[in-house]
């Protein structure tokens, strides 16, 4: 008989790892090394259970780079031992932790499963229990001795995402979490369903890119944005990659000043990349006369990328060196399944 997958359930803070004192109503940390003894249902999956823990654990909104790179490292020194990975995470700020392992892991044959809850795990309408079961159970899927789900994924609310795809959408529903430009990967209801046409296959061994540049950063469009405002963050002492969510399909003003600014920064080596500020659709440049200007001066095209997978997307390129020259075409390719060809 095959032996039981071995699953790494790493906890790094967030909602899903509270319990309620129902007498005094504080939350206090889960004990994750009594895991079993609280949720007697993981006793049912077929897979064996290990679980390690951030020193100190973090609410979401203080996840950075740094804590990116702890667990990616976390999983590097555990690939050989165990199937897959589990990661509980806030979900604040869980589609950009998804997107930046996403990049940092290369070529995975494992499955890494970010998921969490909106209430906590000893509330009596929790949905953490749900979450937790079914990402483990997804994480032990096997066939023909590997591991049918191998890339970095996100399960929330009875569905399974890639994880570089995902945006949060709702702080108050168990739905928190949609991808706008990619169904899901799987469903879960009576039966599981894995929409395995949907999955990512990547060749080689395991390779960790650790090198995240954080001297960038993101403008949101709007009506009346000042040439005072645009000039001030482009001269940001050190900044090297600039995120603009732009209007539609990638428009943005055609005001002379605006276009001499994002052309003078393009010159001075800032990657400038071109995203939507919409939930769904696609960055198009030279669809419509707004954007046409910005194609012009070499602005990077985002395609349907999000928010979330772009910034992360950009600190990994600009943290690994990428050439100059090269930078546009590495970023409009989609490297894993962050965006459509």
């Amino acid at each position: 008989m095959p032996s039981k997958p071995n699953i790494l359930l790493l906890y790094t803070g967030g909602t899903i790892g509270m319990v309620r004192n129902f007498e005094t109503g504080a939350l206090k940390a889960f004990n994750f090394r009594k895991l079993l003894q609280h949720i007697p249902e993981l006793k049912h999956l077929d897979c064996h259970i290990d679980t390690a823990s951030f020193e100190n654990p973090i609410d979401s909104s203080d996840m950075d780079p740094e804590k990116w790179v702890r667990m990616a490292a976390i999983i590097a020194d555990n690939y050989n031992t165990y199937d897959g990975f589990v990661i509980l995470h806030g979900s604040d700020t869980m589609s950009y932790s998804a997107s930046a392992l996403s990049f940092m892991l290369e070529n995975l044959s494992k499955p890494v499963i970010f998921t969490g809850s909106q209430l906590p795990i000893g509330d009596l309408r929790t949905d953490a229990k749900e979450n937790l079961i079914t990402a483990i159970q997804i994480a032990s899927q096997q066939s023909r001795g590997e591991a049918v789900i191998q890339e970095v994924c996100l399960y929330f609310e009875y569905k399974l995402y890639r994880g570089n795809r995902t945006t949060k959408i709702n702080a108050e529903h168990f739905n928190a979490f949609a991808s706008p430009n990619y169904p899901p990967l799987a469903e879960s209801g009576v039966h599981l369903k894995i929409n395995t046409e949907l999955l990512l296959r990547q060749k080689g061994p395991v390779i960790v890119n650790p090198d995240m540049d954080n001297n960038v950063v993101i403008v949101k469009m709007f009506p009346g944005i000042s040439e005072q405002v645009l000039s001030s963050v482009i001269n940001i002492q050190g900044l090297k990659g600039l995120i603009l969510e732009t209007y539609g399909s990638g428009n943005a003003p055609t005001e002379a000043w605006f276009i001499a600014i994002l052309a003078k920064a393009i010159q001075n080596g800032i990657h400038i990349v071109n995203v939507t500020q919409c939930s769904g659709g696609s960055v198009v440049m030279g669809n419509y006369e707004t954007s046409t200007k910005l194609k012009e001066i070499g602005v990077i095209s985002g395609g349907d990328i999000t928010t979330e997978a772009a910034i992360t997307k950009l600190m990994h390129l600009i943290g690994k060196n990428s050439p100059a020259n090269q930078f546009k075409v590495l970023f409009e390719t989609p490297l894993r399944g962050e965006m459509s060809q």
